[in-house]
């Protein structure tokens, strides 16, 4: 049986994911923005940021909030906004009554979502003095919900999951994504793949970095790096890996990857192979 805390944060995520599923493959260009360069937007992300926002002030009116879209209200009631240190990623609260905070992506793959691939996600986590302890990530269309508390496991669709047993790098198959915007690291990003094509598997890369963690922490990939993420990518996803028995850190085997936007996650043998070259390549 999940807690309390955990089955609300699950209702919150299908009854947002009801309304993106009405919404496929229905926009229209004008129900879309561009944020920059390749950050799209919709109506869709904004709509259900707002959903969440709700729903989860109810279940936990004394935390705050980091989103993606900007949705929830800078007021010194709800304690709602945290302050982010750009330089080393700390976080604090906007006031000292605030120590729990709610890091949300309303729609993880917004691309995909846009272009009507399935591949989409939800991703809301607890932070609670800078420590993740709960997770929940929701592929809408695959109807698949993760969710992890800390010390409490990791489950997909009320099952227990784990990571994969795989040992050898060769053996594994990896998931990264592509930098949508910035592309200072385009020719060494380009080496390591050409690296990683020719000792391991395969590569893959799905759009929806959450979904990339879920699937590392469930087994299906051995392992997950990127570049570019923000802490609403990464926050439950990484808790989902480290709950399902794998290693997560940044590229210097630091725990930065939070607020570093850079991330490596695997079962623990592949990311001894994994992460070295990660550091070597992108570090």
């Amino acid at each position: 049986m999940h807690s309390i805390l955990l089955s609300g944060m699950m209702d919150a995520c299908r009854n947002a994911g009801d309304f993106q599923l009405e919404h496929l493959r229905t926009l229209t260009t004008d129900s879309i923005s561009d944020k920059g360069l390749n950050q799209l937007v919709s109506f869709v992300d904004v709509e259900s940021e707002k959903m969440l926002v709700q729903y989860l002030k109810k279940l936990r009116p004394d935390a705050g909030f980091i989103t993606e879209e900007n949705t929830a209200p800078n007021d010194s009631e709800s304690h709602s906004v945290w302050i982010i240190d750009p330089l080393d990623g700390t976080t604090a609260p906007n006031d000292s009554e605030s120590h729990s905070v709610w890091i949300i992506d309303p729609l993880d793959g917004t691309t995909n979502f846009l272009h009507g691939l399935q591949v989409f996600s939800i991703s809301i986590a607890l932070m609670e003095n800078k420590i993740v302890t709960a997770g929940v990530i929701y592929a809408p269309a695959l109807k698949e919900i993760f969710c992890a508390e800390k010390n409490g496991g990791a489950f997909l669709n009320n099952s227990p999951i784990k990571v994969s047993l795989t040992s050898e790098l060769r053996e594994s198959l990896i998931a990264t994504g592509f930098p949508y915007y910035e592309f200072q690291q385009t020719r060494a990003y380009l080496d390591l793949l050409g690296e990683l094509m020719k000792t391991t598997h395969g590569l893959r890369r799905l759009g929806s970095a959450a979904i990339d963690l879920a699937y590392t922490a469930c087994g299906r990939f051995d392992g997950f790096y990127e570049t570019g993420l923000n802490a609403w990518d990464v926050a439950a996803g990484a808790l989902l890996v480290a709950e399902a028995g794998g290693v997560v850190s940044d590229f210097h085997q630091k725990e930065n990857h939070l607020f570093g936007k850079q991330i490596v996650a695997a079962n623990p043998t592949v990311y001894r192979q994994l992460q070295p070259l990660t550091q070597s390549y992108l570090g």
